[in-house]
């Protein structure tokens, strides 16, 4: 079983690589763009939700410094969603489309960078091993109802954004199987 925290990079790194290859477009890779947004969509969508659901409450009450950290990364990720649901429905030739991705990247690098040399070393000094595999399990449980796409209006603290998450998350996994 993955640790919380190998678990949170997987997904950092899976997004970073999107982020590349959507760098390395061009201005006429249209359908191409499109189809990377759709993808970092979907994964900083789900990342962000179980990240809230599960990881955040217990590093915001782990000490002081945490609790400013996790509140710093609960409004990083209010404005990713914000970013995210705009992209969503704006037409990848629109003038705003490739400054919002860029603006987006910058602002989840940041974001992560902060996560993975701050908050992540108190809750690795604080939890053993046992503990990050059980909060582990815990996301992946998360993952399996964790909304696909933004819902930057939705509560990102318990226990409303666990109900609000999954009823969202249910609602997005019918919308992303209808052809089109």
């Amino acid at each position: 079983m993955t640790d919380a925290i190998t678990q949170l990079k997987d997904d950092h790194e899976k997004v970073e690589k999107l982020f590349k290859k959507y760098e390395d477009t061009t201005d006429r890779a249209i359908k191409t763009r499109r189809k990377l947004v759709d993808q970092i969509i979907e994964e900083l969508s789900t990342h962000a939700a179980i990240e809230e659901q599960v990881f955040y409450p217990i590093s915001r009450v782990l000490s002081d410094e945490a609790h400013d950290q996790t509140l710093e990364g609960l409004e990083e990720h209010h404005l990713v969603k914000i970013t995210l649901a705009e992209l969503e429905t704006l037409d990848p030739t629109d003038e705003r489309f490739h400054p919002k991705v860029t603006v987006l990247m910058e602002n989840v690098r940041h974001h992560v960078e902060e996560e993975e040399n701050d908050l992540f070393p108190m809750m690795r000094e604080t939890f053993g091993r046992n503990d990050m595999s059980d909060l582990g399990a815990a996301l992946d449980e998360a993952r399996s109802t964790a909304p696909t796409r933004p819902h930057p209006a939705s509560p990102d603290a318990p226990p409303a954004n666990l109900v609000t998450g999954l009823v969202a998350g249910i609602i997005d996994r019918i919308r992303d199987s209808i052809p089109g």
